[in-house]
């Protein structure tokens, strides 16, 4: 098996982080600064839509009440995947429909969450090796 033929269950974060639709937008914030996650699945018992930690920023700058409901807020439809797609797949499906967050679902409910940072850590062409310092270029603001 290649590696981008390993199942999405191999580096998927378990168990996703949940928040009720009716939620608001500062119970949303708290949960994601709280877990230092990106998203929420909203789901009750059916995936409903997802909250990006981008959504909620922007809610702050569109000044809307940190009381509006979760529901006004989340992207949906949401795109999926099942745990035993394998990491192309979900980059395809990622790239294709412009998403940086794909929950996984299994008969419908969500059992873990893949990011874009999680494939990019998987594939070892993507690694990025960060050093334990800057170079000496690189703090004085220079660049190539």
């Amino acid at each position: 098996m290649t590696e981008h033929e390993t199942p999405i269950s191999e580096i998927m974060t378990s168990p996703v982080r949940t928040i009720a639709p009716d939620a608001t937008i500062a119970q949303a914030a708290h949960e994601l600064a709280g877990h230092g996650i990106g998203a929420l699945v909203v789901s009750e018992e059916r995936i409903e839509g997802i909250l990006t930690e981008t959504d909620v920023v922007e809610s702050v700058g569109e000044e809307l009440d940190p009381g509006t409901r979760v529901s006004q807020l989340m992207s949906e439809p949401v795109v999926t995947i099942r745990p035993t797609d394998s990491i192309r797949a979900a980059g395809e499906r990622m790239g294709h429909n412009g998403v940086k967050k794909l929950p996984v679902t299994e008969g419908g409910e969500p059992v873990g969450i893949v990011t874009t940072t999680d494939l990019a850590h998987f594939l070892p062409r993507y690694r990025v090796g960060m050093a334990k310092q800057a170079e000496p270029d690189v703090e004085k603001g220079e660049y190539e």
